[in-house]
Parts: C-alpha cells; structure tokens; sequence
C-alpha cells in the first residue's frame, strides 16, 4: 500500500505543475492510478478503517495537497474518459466519498456528480459497430484502433449477475457499471440533494432513462433485472424524511418515468409501471407529497398520451394499471376528470371515450350495481351518459369510438338485470326514465346510421346488434329502415355489419315488421359483388326462413273441440295462425312480394347448387297446405273459396326443383284435378286484364286471382318432379295440359307455366333427345296453327262489327246489344291468350315456323294505318289500339319475341318499335316496348346503337314506372358496356338525381355516387361545364352552341329558369358531381369554370344579356363559391384520421387531398382573381344584377387568404376595399344572427314573473351556454354582449320610465328654423359636393327603436 500512496502522490505533483494557468481543464488522472486508488479505497471499505486514508492525507499534506486535488483529475477522467476509464473514475469518486472519515461536504461538488451522471450515460450508449467508445472529445481526435467485437460479457456482475449481457465492446464490463450505481445509493444515504435542485434533477433523469439504454444494450440478458432494481432503490432514495419538498421530487420521478410508460417497449414499461404502482404506492402510504403526486400522475399521462390508435391504446391500458392501485376516492376523483375531459378538446375526448370504457369494466361497482342504493347519482352513470353524448360528436373519430365503446359496455351490462335496468335508465328506454323523450336514443342510432364516415355506421350497427335485446317494443320501424338502407352501403364492411344486426332482429323479434324488412333488404344482396355476402345470404336465408318455416309442430287436426262448427268463418284465420309456429305464415306471405320473389329464387338455386336442400323444407311446406286445407274444410267452407298459404306454393316450386323425391305425386295430382275442377269452370275463372272498348268489368275475385298464381307454381313444381314420374303418368298428364293450351282461356301466367310443364314432361316422355325435339315441334307447330285462327277470326269480326256499325244506325235492343257485347269480349280474351301463347312457344321453340303468325300481328299493330304490306287479310278501318288495347299492347310484345328469336326480321321492324315508343300514348306499351328495346341492345347492339337517344328520352316519360324501368334497363346496359357514355347519354342521365320520384333520385345517387364513382370516375369531370350549359338550355356561346339533337329535346333535358326550385334542383347536380372528382380534378374543374365561362363572358363568348347566359354565370358563381368545390386544409385534428382509418374507413381520399398543397390553391386563386376583375367591370358596365352574385363568390373564395388580399388584388384596389368591407360586415352580421338565435332560444326556455327579468336572464343565459363558442369568436362575443347591455339598457329605462315607452321624434315638438336667405329653405349656399357628401353619409341603424 506504501507504494500505491506514493505513486499516488506523485502523479498528483506531476499533475499540479503540469497545469497551465491559462487553461482551466485539468489533465485526467491516469489509468493506472485510478487502480491504485481505488485498491486502496476497496481495502479501506473492506476493513472500515481510517488508517490507510490517514496515511494517504498525511502524504497529500506533506506535498501541500489534499483530497480536494484528487477529486480534479478523477472528475476530468469522467469526463474526457474512454468508457471504463469514465466508469472506473466514477467507481473511484464514489468510494472516495463513502470512504472512513471522508470530507463528503468538501469533497462532493454538484459539477463533478454531473461528470458522474453523465459517464454512466456514455457507457450505456448504443453504439453502431465500428464506432469508438471514446468519448465525444477524445473521438473527435483520434481514431479507433483495433476492431469492435461484438461478443458476450463474461461476468457481467456478481453472483445474482451471472448472465452474459450483448451488444458491448470488449473494453465495458457490465459489473463495474453494477458497482457504480451500488455505491451510488449509497451515497445518496449522505449527501443532501435538495440543497442541489439541478444535480437531483439529472439524478432522477439519469436513472430513469438507464432502464432504456440498458434495453439495448444489453438485450433480454438476466442481469437487466438486477439493474432495474438497483434504478429503483436510487430512486427510493430521493425519498428521504430530510428531503423536504417531497411532492416536487416525486413530480419530477413520475414525469421522467411517464415516456417509459407510454412506450411500446415491454420490459422498460413493466419496470416503470411496476416501480409507481408497487414501490411508489408504498411511499405514498406514509408521504403526503409522494401521495399528492401519484393521485395527479394519471392525469399528467392523459396530456400526455399520443392520438393514433395503438399508443392511445397502450396509454390507456398504463392509465389504468396505476389508478386501479389508488384508494376509491380518487379513483373516484380521476373518474371526475375523466367525465369533464368529454368536453375538451377532440384529442382528450377521444382518450375519455376509451378511458370510460375502462373505468367502468374495471374499477369496482363504478355504477353501483353491487349497492342496494339507487344509482342516478354515480359517477358511473354520468359516465355513460358523456359516452353517449360523444355518440354526436362533431369530430368523427370521438363519434365512431364513443359508439364502439358504448357498444361493448352494453355487451357487458345487458347480461344483468341490474345492469340492463340501468341502460335503460340511461338511455330513457321503456318506461325506466321520464327525463328523455321517447324515441331518443332511436333517433340517436339512425342519425349515426347514415353518417357521413364509414366508422361511425359500422360502429352505429354494432351498438344496434347489441341493444337488440334491450329495445324490445321501442325497437321502431324508423331504425329498421335506416338498418335495411345500410344493407346497401358502398363499403362491403359496413353492409356485413348491417345484415348481422338485421338478422339479429329478426332472430329476436318474431315481428312481421322486421321480417319484412329482412326480406326486402338481406336476399337482395344475393346479387352482390362480394362473394363472402353472397354465401352470408344464402346461410341466413337456409336458418332464418327454410329452417324456420320447417321448424314447429303442426297441431292435430282432427281436435273437435279445438275445430268446432260454430263461428265458421270468424275465428278461420286465428285458428290458422295458431296451428303454424309463430311468424310462418307472415314470412311465407312477405316471400312472394314481387320485390323479393326474384333474390328468393336465385338464393334457392344457389343452396340447391351446393346441395344445401333438406328433405324437411319440402315436406314441411306440404304440410302446411294440407293443413290448410284441412283445417278450411273442418270449418264446412266450400273448397272453391279456399287458397293455400300465400307463398306455400311458390317456395315449394322452388324447393322441389332439388328436392324431387320429397315431394309427393297424390299431393300434387289432387290439387291439379282441385284447380282443374274448380278452378276454369262457373264463377271462378281466371282473371284477365283484357277488355273492349266501352266496356267496364266488375272488381275480380280474389280467390280467382290466387288460384291462377297457385296454379302457375303447381305446374312448376309438377315440371320439376316429372322426371321422377312414369313415362305413362307423364304422357297422360302432358295430353291434359295441351287440351287445356288449346282453349285459349287461362291468364298469361298460366300458359306460360303450361307450356314450359308440356316441354318438360315431352322430354320425359321421349326416349331420346331427338325424339323429345320433334314432339315439341310438333304440338308447338299445332298450336301457333290454332292461335293463328283465333287471332284471324278476331280481325274478320272485328272488320265485320265494324262495318255493320256504319250502315245501322237505328239503335238496337239492350239486349241484343249486351249479348254482342259479351260474344266480342269472350273473343278477345281468346285472342289476347292465343297471341300469348304464340310468344311463349317462340322462346321455347326459336326455329318454329311463324309464317302465318307475323301478318296477323303485323295487321294488328297498323290497324288504322294504309299500309300496302297487310294486302291479304280486310284491315280494321279503326285502330285495335282503340277497340282492344290489351290485344293491341300483347301482339307489339309478342313480335319482340319473334324478333328476338329471327334477326332477320328483326331488323325490319325495329324501326317500328322506335316509332311507336314516340308515339304511344299508352304507358302500359311503352314500358313493354323499353323492356324489348334493352334486349334488341343486347342481342343485337349494333342494330339499336344508333335509336339510344330516342330510348333516352323515356327518362323523362310522365309515367314514373317508364322513367324507372328506363333508367334501370339503361343503367345495367352501360355497366355491361352495351351501351357507351357518350354524346348526350350521360347529360340525361343527370335528370334522374332530381326526379320527381323518391325511388328513382335514389336509384340515381347509387349509380352516380357508386357505379360510376368506381367504373368512370372521369366521366363527371370530363362533362361537368357542357352539363352546365345543357341544363340551363342554353345556346348562346360560341364554343357550346352546336347541342347535339333538336332544341325540343335540348329543352326537354334542361332545367332552365331563375326560380329558386331550378336553381336549386341544378344545383344540387352539379354538387352530385364534385363529391365524385378527386382533389386535383376539383382543381381542374375550378380553373375550367373560370375559364370557359366567366372568361367566356367578359370576352364576349357568352352572351350575358341573354337569360340563359345569366343563368350559366350565375350557376358558374354558386358553384365556385359551395364548400364541395373547396379542397379542406390538411391541419384537421389526428383525432379525426386517426380514428378513421381504425375504424377500417376509406381515407384515401384523404391522403390524395394531403397532395394539394396550399401553395398550388393560393397560386390558382391568384390566376383566377384578374378574371374576377375583369368580369365586375363589364357587370358594371351593363349594371347587370349578377354583381352580387360575383362579390359574394369572391368573398367565400377568399376568406381563407385574408391576410393575402392586398397582394392578390393589387390590380384593383376599389375591389379590395369593397371585399374586405363585405367580409368584415358579414362576419358582423353573422355573429349577430347567431347572438340573436341563442337569446330568442333562450327565451323559449327561461321564463321569469317579469318580463324585463326574463330577457336579462335570457341573454346571460345564452352567454353561458355559448360559453365556449365565445372563447374562439370575438365577434360573436361582442354580439353578445351587445344584446346584453341592451336588454339591460331597456330594462333601466323601463324601470325610470315606469313602463312607458320614448315618443318617437316625429311626435316631439322642435323649434323652426329660418335659413340665411329669409326664411326660404328652397336653396343653400353650400356647395353641390358638400351636400352630396352628407347625403351619402353612413346610415346607423338603430334596432331599439324599431
């Protein structure tokens, strides 16, 4: 040891005459020195005695130094240091003050514990390989020599440090950095370090960040553990009773530790989280100021939490994790906050709606369940209702987590009684709250449901799925509409969310409304692109219909006393429903609605395709036509007044086509022989829509009309099971149904279904194929033969009745004329059946001979017309369209079958299709004629491609069903790209979206808003300023005067007027329009408006003295000035996107806008504004009125560059006084307004014994409620104010007044005066411009007297 102090001492001399005065840093001590001393200091330590210490000051002081000159160059090796000589001095500097007798007072200096703190920090300092250790000066001199070896630390530290730590060069030793802060606890047992604010400051900083660097230094080794617990012992220490100013050391601890425990890192957040709620909590027991600190904490990290999802998420769950190791009442407190943040800003209100969430699932009975006491004052319940208030956020992402989380909480609590009875309290469902309306929280999901962000409908739907079971009868139809309107939403997401809540109605509720709407809105979707909702549609359809109609036990039928002949028909229908499991015969009935038959028939062909089909759904729908049956003649009714379930028959037709066997051949030969008895004969036959002229039939029989629908689906189903029939059967039942085609006297419906059952049962009746070919051709020739007779035999009558009616001009006996009458009706409808028929057989039998069949149809359609070609039979003088129009509307459809199936005559008379779809005064015949134009287009494309502008103009047809089927046709036409969007296509198509119809303007949205949005998104760009002009019909610029088509259709297309209605309908068009153009097509759009029309104008091009010129510029300036035109800035809240894009919304948009910089808007605001200028003076030449319209354009358009309208508008500085004036006053006028709608709402709601009171009261009442409002708008609070001292201004005077009102001045009494000249007040001799100056004063005006 002798000779370690001398060496020591001789350094230490070296040193101090080394020094040089002129430089205050100090020569670093040297490495193996520092290994003396520090085996000098270990001995000292080890043996606790001051001997070795004594001896070494002893020799310092016979040098003339002292410990002090030691601290120096120790200090300067932590700061200039490699990293273990940094580390070994800092071991050195705090054995020294640990050592026997130590001068710590003297010797610690909070410069040199900084050198301390910030050795520790290089050493753990993740370096790249092939960076030096040395520190920042010494790197900056020299350069590395040698090579970094990345290799494991062998004895990272002592026995509980026994693992190997990577990622180090071979230089640090792990162990050596455990010593380090080993005795730096235990120097914090000495020294003071509030005294020190700086020093504990990077104390706590350091520390705290160790665990981090530590991470990546030394990886998942097991000594990361132990150095995490010795950061915490040290942190501990600053914990001493002598530290007087607890609460601002723990402050400063919990805001060092708040990033680790917001980061994603795992280890370093459990140690954070573990040291504040285990170490932490157990000071706070016994300091107040630790305690004051830690209850403050989760508030601090809720300013502090990061707005994208995944870290706020992380936060939140770090939030909880300390506040559930508070005592109740701050958890009680922090609940408190939590519920007031829901009124901050977006950011805190969109971490409260999840800390609610949280709250309430996690902290114990936050709602009071568990408590016998009432619950509307727990701060749980106010809970809920701030999460449901969010629900109406105006930010999108606090709406869609508000909603999403509410959802979740009402999974949690509808399981409990007590709990759904507080939901219910809270959201003022049943009768459990009086506060709220009835209705609220329906009004509440449909609102969300139709939300214009993704999110927050998709969310809406599953907060609806949930609250299923708790809506019970306040489950309106309201909400099932809007639910099956989502049905159809554009995102595929949203639509899957929307059939989940809707089945889950219709799973809970055995309610004929939510069946309706389920089937109206579910089987649709068959037909959808996503193949994952078709086979969605198809399982719902197989659980929630087929299951269910198969499912339940029919009743016995033979119970007497259950079917009693008394009350026959009173009690028929309750018994019915009573015998079928609930809800059965409802859905049966709601399946055969036209608007779901189709999507029904293509969901049971896709489940019989995969082989979905059970035996029980057809035996099952037997059943219940024969209990029907049964039950109808227990009650003795008579059979011909009976019907079958509505929907029984129709679903069993579908069903049977792959459930053959099921299906009984007696059942099904008993009710054809039923139909065929009863059902042709007497009073019962089928109904036809034909009739003669002048002729008025009675209203048809219901039954009647049931049974021929029956009659129809039993012949399907006859057709499908005829292959599990015998040959004989099959032959015997085919030669009944061509006996029945051969009488010409069943309703369309029917023959058609008899003639596909015939082709059927030939096949199976044939041996083969060919065999089966020729039978049809054979009986299908028979019967065109027949039906030619009749249809020649109905002209020769009808020529002859005709005739004779020309030269009998006496008047006939009633009697006979009746019987006439009746013979000529009977002769239509065969006529009517019989051209039917010959349709029908051309689409099962293309190549069937139509020789004679043409003429006939030919003669009918031209009856009335000379027409050279019909020479063969006697044409009816008058048109068959007058005498017989059902007759008339049948052959043109039965020739479009006929044209379908023979291009060749096609081709001849789709000239006349064209022609009578312009001329046709019948609507029933137009629409059948649109229908035959779309499968001409298909068939033969070429042929009609030029006749689609006359087809279009049926889109503006006075009949609503033409419009809509033309627009339907048209539209499935272009998606499949028989049909181009070119010319005027598009332009009038664009009628549609203001269609006097509800139906067609949303048939019209979807495809513009949908279709066309994806399949031509350029189309609504490419044609926006020609759809201006063509609306407005106007012609009167050079450039879009040469309209294609005549001025009648160019009229017939336009919207063309000034009123408010066409101004508004146009512009709800062009809106249409822009909401489909990405951000830089909306650009485009605003400089070809500004190009091609107000350019237009003020050069002349556009005529702006005519009507229709003044309507395109007024539209241009109202286009310009709407918000869709605008592109929004980009400095919205992350709250917003953030939460968007979690929600699996459509944000793309949003990025492509991020594109747009301000700089390109302001650079084309700058191009455009010369254009204004221009245009104003010509106006003001004209004095035209269009100047307000084009000041109030430029002040929307440039309110966002206020602080640029000197320099945009230097080029006419009269223009910018005059906007700056305008934007100033309507502003002013705005705020007033507004000030003005907050008292008189006010008023609405206050109301006091005076009335001078009320009005104060009112005022101040408006100015709490629109207390945040004011603290952004200074204008508005001025308003406010303003009203304020005026109620109060009126009310002082009132009260001095006693109630009496100030005369006006007219009724005060002033005194005359006599002008210079004599009193003649004729002239003066002031100056004209003086005059005119007073005169053109500003006028106040005062509203207090009015």
């Amino acid at each position: 040891m002798e000779e370690a102090i001398t060496r020591i001492v001789t350094e230490l001399e070296e040193l101090r005459h080394s020094e040089n005065p002129s430089d205050r840093q100090t020569l670093p001590i040297s490495d193996s020195t520092l290994s003396d001393l520090q085996t000098l200091l270990d001995n000292a330590l080890a043996d606790d005695d001051s001997e070795l210490m004594d001896r070494l000051h002893d020799e310092l002081s016979s040098k003339s130094l002292s410990l002090s000159n030691l601290v120096r160059p120790i200090a300067s090796a932590m700061d200039l240091g490699r990293t273990h000589l940094a580390l070994s001095a800092s071991k050195v500097y705090l054995s020294l003050l640990l050592s026997p007798n130590s001068p710590v007072c003297t010797l610690f200096n909070p410069m040199d514990f900084l050198s301390l703190l910030q050795s520790i920090r290089r050493s753990l300092k993740h370096r790249p390989p092939g960076e030096s250790s040395h520190g920042s000066h010494v790197a900056a001199n020299k350069k590395r020599k040698g090579r970094i070896r990345n290799r494991g630390l062998k004895n990272c530290a002592q026995s509980s440090h026994d693992e190997d730590c990577d990622g180090e060069e071979s230089e640090f030793d792990v162990k050596v950095l455990f010593t380090v802060l080993e005795r730096l606890e235990l120097v914090m047992g000495l020294i003071h370090l509030d005294r020190f604010p700086d020093s504990l400051k990077s104390l706590v900083q350091t520390v705290a960040e160790i665990p981090v660097m530590a991470l990546e230094v030394c990886g998942n080794s097991g000594s990361y553990s132990g150095l995490t617990d010795l950061c915490s012992q040290i942190l501990l220490k600053v914990f001493i009773p002598e530290h007087e100013d607890q609460a601002n050391i723990a402050a400063e601890v919990l805001k060092s530790l708040s990033p680790m425990i917001l980061q994603h890192k795992s280890q370093v957040r459990a140690f954070a989280l573990g040291f504040v709620t285990n170490r932490l909590m157990s000071a706070a027991k016994t300091l107040d100021g630790v305690r004051k600190a830690v209850v403050n904490f989760p508030r601090y990290l809720v300013q502090k939490a990061p707005e994208k999802s995944e870290p706020r998420a992380l936060a939140v769950e770090s939030i909880m994790e300390i506040v559930r190791f508070l005592e109740f009442e701050d958890q009680m407190g922090f609940v408190g906050y939590v519920v007031k943040m829901t009124q901050g800003k977006a950011s805190l209100r969109l971490l409260a709606v999840d800390l609610i969430l949280v709250l309430v699932t996690s902290l114990r009975d936050t709602l009071g369940l568990n408590s016998e006491s009432e619950v509307n004052d727990s701060l749980g319940l106010k809970c809920l209702e701030a999460l449901i208030q969010r629900c109406s956020d105006v930010v999108a992402g606090v709406r869609a987590r508000a909603l999403s989380n509410l959802s979740q909480l009402v999974g949690l609590l509808s399981g409990d009684d007590r709990g759904q009875a507080v939901l219910e309290e809270v959201m003022g469902l049943g009768n459990a709250s009086d506060q709220r309306p009835k209705g609220w929280m329906n009004e509440i999901l449909m609102k969300r449901c139709m939300d214009e962000k993704a999110g927050v409908r998709k969310a809406a739907l599953l907060l609806i799925t949930k609250l299923i079971a708790i809506l019970g009868s306040d489950f309106d139809g309201g909400l099932l509409k809007t639910m099956g309107m989502a049905c159809s939403d554009p995102l595929v997401s949203i639509r899957k969310t929307a059939i989940s809540a809707l089945s889950a109605a219709f799973r809970t509720f055995l309610d004929e409304r939510v069946a309706t709407e389920w089937l109206h809105s579910v089987p649709r979707l068959i037909a959808d692109n996503e193949s994952s909702i078709q086979e969605e549609c198809e399982n719902l359809f197989l659980e929630l219909v087929l299951e269910r109609v198969s499912t339940g036990s029919v009743s016995s039928l033979h119970d007497e006393s259950r079917f009693s002949n008394s009350n026959k028909a009173k009690g028929l229908e309750m018994d019915v429903d009573s015998v079928f499991p609930e809800g059965v015969l409802s859905l049966l009935k709601e399946i055969c609605n036209g608007e779901v038959t189709p999507w029904v028939k293509k969901i049971c062909t896709n489940l019989g395709k995969k082989k979905l089909m059970k035996y029980k759904f057809a035996i099952s729908l037997q059943n219940i036509i024969r209990t029907s049956e049964s039950l109808w003649l227990s009650k003795s009714m008579p059979i011909e007044k009976w019907t079958a379930p509505p929907g029984s028959w129709f679903l069993l037709s579908e069903v049977s086509a792959y459930l053959a066997k099921a299906v009984d051949w007696e059942f099904l030969h008993h009710h054809w022989e039923l139909f065929d008895k009863y059902g042709m004969g007497g009073e019962i036959q089928s109904p036809f829509v034909q009739g003669y002229a002048g002729e008025e039939e009675d209203g048809i029989d219901s039954t009647s009309v049931a049974w021929a629908g029956d009659r129809v689906f039993l012949l399907q189903t006859i057709s499908n099971v005829s292959v599990e029939l015998p040959p004989e059967l099959a032959a015997d039942l085919a030669h009944n149904m061509l006996k029945r085609i051969e009488e010409f006297n069943m309703h369309s419906t029917e023959v058609n279904a008899h003639v596909k059952a015939l082709r059927t049962l030939c096949k199976r009746k044939a041996s083969n194929s060919e065999e089966a070919d020729t039978l049809v051709m054979k009986w299908a020739h028979q019967l065109i033969s027949k039906a030619s007779q009749i249809l020649e035999k109905f002209i020769l009558d009808d020529s002859d009745a005709k005739r004779k009616g020309d030269f009998f001009t006496p008047p006939r006996s009633g009697t006979r004329k009746g019987k006439r009458a009746m013979a000529m009706s009977r002769s239509l409808s065969e006529a009517v059946t019989a051209a039917y028929t010959i349709g029908s057989l051309v689409i099962i039998c293309p190549s069937a001979d139509m020789t004679n069949a043409i003429p006939l149809l030919y003669t009918i359609i031209t009856s009335g017309n000379s027409d050279p070609k019909a020479d063969k039979l006697t044409r009816p003088k008058s048109s068959v369209n007058q005498t017989a129009p059902s007759l008339y509307i049948q052959a043109w459809l039965t020739l479009g079958k006929i044209c379908l199936a023979d291009g060749k005559i096609a081709k001849s008379y789709i000239p006349l299709f064209v022609k009578e779809l312009e001329k046709s005064d019948s609507a029933a015949l137009r629409n059948n004629l649109v229908v035959m134009m779309a499968d001409f287009c298909v068939r033969y494309t070429a042929l009609v491609d030029s006749y689609i502008p006359k087809i279009t103009k049926c889109l503006c047809d006075p009949c609503e069903l033409v419009r809509r089927q033309t627009f339907i046709l048209l539209s499935r036409l272009l998606q499949r790209d028989y049909v181009k969007w070119r010319g005027v296509m598009f332009l009038r198509f664009l009628l549609s979206l203001v269609d006097e119809s509800e139906k067609i303007r949303q048939l019209a949205n979807f495809l513009f808003n949908n279709i066309l949005k994806v399949k031509a998104p350029l189309l609504g760009y490419n044609s926006f300023v020609e759809a201006i002009f063509v609306l407005n019909d106007c012609h009167v610029h050079n450039g879009h005067s040469n309209a294609q088509g005549s001025r009648a259709e160019s009229r017939l297309f336009s919207i063309r007027g000034n009123d408010e209605n066409s101004r508004s309908k146009r512009m709800q068009i062009y809106v249409t329009l822009l909401k489909q153009m990405a951000p830089e097509h909306l650009l485009a759009t605003f400089a070809k408006l500004c190009a091609e029309i107000l350019a237009a104008a003020s050069d002349g091009m556009l005529n702006i003295d005519d009507i229709t010129g003044q309507s395109v510029l007024k539209d241009a300036f109202q286009i310009l000035a709407c918000k869709e035109i605008r592109i929004p800035s980009s400095r919205g809240s992350s709250a917003d996107t953030g939460d968007i894009d979690e929600e699996g919304g459509d944000n793309g948009g949003a990025s492509a806008k991020g594109r747009i910089t301000q700089a390109v808007k302001k650079g084309l605001i700058q191009n455009t504004v010369p254009i204004f200028i221009e245009l104003k003076r010509l106006l003001e030449s004209k004095n035209s009125p269009l100047i307000g319209s084009l000041m109030e354009c430029l002040r929307i358009i440039l309110k966002d560059y206020k602080n640029e309208i000197e320099d945009i508008l230097v080029a006419d500085k009269q223009l910018q006084k005059e906007l700056i004036y305008d934007m100033q006053k309507y502003e002013a006028a705005k705020a007033k307004s507004t000030a003005a709608e907050a008292v008189a709402n006010s008023k609405k709601t206050i109301s006091f014994n005076s009335p001078v009171v009320s009005k104060i009261e009112s005022v101040r009442h408006a100015q709490n409620k629109f207390g945040s409002k004011l603290q952004g708008d200074t204008q508005l609070a001025s308003a406010m104010a303003d009203a304020a001292a005026e109620a109060t201004a009126r009310s002082v005077l009132k009260e001095v007044n006693k109630g009496l009102q100030s005369p006006p001045l007219s009724a005060l009494s002033v005194p005359k005066l006599k002008t210079c000249q004599g009193g003649r007040s004729g002239r003066s001799d002031l100056p004209y411009d003086v005059l005119e100056s007073v005169r053109k004063r500003q006028n106040f005006d005062f509203d207090e007297e009015n």
